[in-house]
């Protein structure tokens, strides 16, 4: 990828830091890449894309430290979990096969599993060496007659985030636009109902949180032509273009994706959230406005009462025993103000956010919903965790598996968040869920029998 292609994607028109600074989004800092390079934020981006060969372009430690890093779930094909790399060795580089191992190993993935098409990962040593991914990929479509797309993300180009834009840039630029969508299955078609198709950018289906919402849309006549990338096939990816609108899940991840399908295919957009039952009924609410079917307004209204109604009655033994406590939740992105939606409609009090990966626009969010004295937590190490935890007097740590151990080290309650979590907490039945966890790990008898003092201190 050229420097330029890369300031393109840092200097973000739709996105909030433009506003303010000419130079767009920070530019990665040494170490930075510490937390996840562009390769990673690229393939975690596209991975859930179930019936893609997803090819690592590189030396087998970049396929091996990045594969099955994340909860997402299919209902489908499985060709997502097979870990395939050219496995480049310092021989390959000296002596110049890495383009020969590259094709080899697309032949080999079309050969034994006819995938829907190859996806190649270029990363840090092939793109120093000068391989040419491209042209290799142009070569194997010709020649077996299949989509090859190459994704150059080399791992120095800069931070996860970035990752992600170039994950959507290489989808806008080579497959959606690509199919024409399938007719309106009948399980969708009812009389006095007009099918409407919608797509999700940036949902990646984590846990299986994309199956407790789509029920709701199906139900209002809702079909979802792609989610990028959630639980998604490559052919629905070819038909996002024709979506009507778009909804912007995660963070702005891929915010590049909805503008330029706003551009390209005059696609309305709109960002919001599957956490908390306000962020559901807004996500809800802002379709059917959008849209602009009387019909659907009407069918929304009432499905959002029924659920409301429902859940209510679900959460009420629980909002008697969270109510009040104490969270610090230690997270970044959409989850660091829409997991906050959550825990106040459960009735828990945030004392602080994490928001080492937000935008300014997330960020304002927050102050939304927490007060212009909300506490914001840039630097999440585990001493500054475990003071904040002390000194804000907080119940539970809400944070990334990373920090599980910090937390029971510290003999404090935690409920992992972050994207290798084995719960989904999305939608009107995923609050349910979060509310049972969060419980669980509050009232586990563990807690007061490792804070008692052990018997040999007693005296």
């Amino acid at each position: 990828m050229k420097p330029q292609d890369i300031a393109q994607l840092l200097d973000e028109p739709a996105c909030g830091h433009n506003q303010k600074s000419k130079s767009g989004c920070a530019r990665p800092k040494p170490g930075a890449t510490a937390g996840g390079c562009s390769f990673d934020g690229a393939q975690i981006a596209l991975l859930p894309i179930a019936d893609v060969a997803h090819i690592v372009h590189g030396p087998i430690a970049c396929a091996g430290s990045s594969w099955d890093n994340r909860g997402t779930r299919s209902s489908g094909p499985k060709l997502w979990r097979i870990g395939m790399t050219t496995d480049l060795t310092e021989q390959d580089v000296i002596m110049g096969r890495g383009a020969k191992r590259l094709f080899h190993s697309i032949k080999q993935a079309v050969a034994d599993y006819r995938p829907a098409a190859v996806f190649v990962y270029n990363t840090c040593v092939p793109a120093l060496i000068g391989d040419d991914v491209d042209a290799v990929c142009k070569d194997a479509e010709k020649r077996w007659g299949i989509p090859v797309v190459p994704v150059d993300a080399a791992g120095f180009y800069g931070t996860k985030n970035l990752g992600n834009r170039i994950a959507g840039e290489a989808m806008v630029k080579h497959v959606i636009g690509t199919r024409e969508p399938n007719p309106v299955p009948d399980h969708l078609q009812r009389p006095g109902i007009t099918v409407h198709d919608i797509a999700l950018i940036g949902e990646y289906n984590i846990a299986g949180e994309l199956w407790h919402v789509l029920p709701l849309l199906d139900e209002l006549g809702l079909r979802v032509l792609g989610s990028l990338s959630g639980d998604t096939r490559f052919r629905e990816v070819q038909t996002m273009h024709r979506s009507e609108v778009n909804m912007m899940v995660c963070s702005k991840a891929m915010i590049n994706v909805a503008r330029k399908l706003e551009e390209k295919y005059r696609t309305p957009w709109f960002e919001g959230s599957f956490y908390g039952a306000s962020d559901m009924d807004h996500a809800l609410r802002a379709f059917a406005k959008i849209i602009g079917d009387p019909g659907l307004v009407q069918r929304t209204e009432e499905l959002i009462q029924r659920e409301n109604l429902h859940l209510n009655e679900q959460l009420d033994p629980w909002r008697g025993r969270l109510r009040g406590k104490r969270v610090l939740l230690y997270t970044g992105g959409v989850k660091s103000w829409s997991v906050v939606a959550a825990l106040h409609d459960l009735g828990l009090d945030v004392v602080a956010t994490g928001t080492k990966k937000s935008t300014e626009e997330d960020k304002a969010r927050i102050r939304e919903l927490m007060g212009d004295d909300a506490v914001m937590i840039e630097d999440g190490n585990p001493r500054a965790l475990l003071d904040m935890v002390a000194n804000l007097k907080a119940d539970i740590l809400i944070a990334g598996g990373r920090n599980m151990y910090t937390a029971l080290k510290a003999r404090v309650p935690f409920l992992d968040i972050n994207q290798e979590r084995e719960f989904a907490y999305a939608g009107y039945t995923g609050m349910v869920e979060l509310a049972r966890q969060l419980a669980l790990s509050l009232e586990s008898p563990v807690w007061s029998a490792v804070r008692k003092p052990a018997p040999w201190d007693e005296g």
